[in-house]
């Protein structure tokens, strides 16, 4: 096996590692229901996944670019196709996560304040028993207020991972279009180039038989001259 050869079934290869990888991922996202926090890490490692792929099918790109190869040009833009569907659904996993996490959220506070509800009605019954109830009701506060605080953080945080996957969606497809558009010029210049070649083939050929001729007539009047 030569060297570019196995540096194409190299490029090959990471291209399947990463989208395995990675479609991994966008199920453990969609599989995640605990925080935001586990929510960032597993994002982290998806969008250097996506960021991997991205650069597996610009070297192959570029490699078809370089040999003029139209099957691998057309495998170049199966990738870019089955990537574009990877993001999306890597996008729409962190949104519907994201979603599911703030209705627990929500479901919690509602059940601390409903168990709030509760206690104070039982304050009204028990006199006797009114300073540990108080306690319970300071302690339920404090749990509402950090869950609140938990909700505005996470609200924050899923605005930020939502610009952040705007903002990485609009440069995939302004490099697609790029490559797209790059394609087609080096596809006219191929033909261009053939065309070109094939001119330079007809007018060899030409000179070829206008020397020819040349020599002919020169033969022609030299014997004239000497018989």
């Amino acid at each position: 096996m030569d060297k570019d050869t196995f540096t194409l079934q190299t490029i090959r290869q990471d291209l399947i590692d990463n989208n395995l990888q990675a479609k991994a991922i966008i199920q453990d996202i969609l599989n995640s229901r605990t925080s935001i926090a586990e929510l960032e890490e597993l994002n982290e490692a998806g969008r250097a996944k996506l960021s991997a792929i991205r650069k597996s099918i610009e070297r192959l790109d570029d490699w078809a670019r370089d040999t003029a190869d139209a099957l691998l040009a057309k495998e170049v833009d199966n990738h870019r196709d089955q990537f574009s569907k990877t993001l999306q659904a890597f996008r729409k996993a962190n949104v519907s996560t994201m979603l599911e996490i703030e209705k627990a959220n929500r479901e919690e506070l509602m059940a601390i304040t409903g168990e709030s509800e509760l206690r104070q009605r039982s304050t009204a019954r028990v006199r006797h028993n009114q300073g540990s109830l108080v306690s319970q009701e300071n302690d339920v506060t404090e749990k509402m207020l950090a869950i609140s605080r938990h909700l505005s953080e996470t609200t924050q945080k899923s605005a930020i991972t939502l610009e952040t996957l705007v903002a990485s969606s609009q440069n995939v497809e302004a490099t697609s279009d790029e490559l797209q558009n790059t394609a087609g010029s080096i596809t006219m210049s191929g033909k261009l180039l053939k065309k070109y070649g094939r001119r330079e083939c007809t007018d060899k050929m030409l000179l070829f038989f206008a020397f020819s001729l040349f020599l002919a007539c020169v033969f022609y009047i030299v014997q004239k001259r000497l018989f």
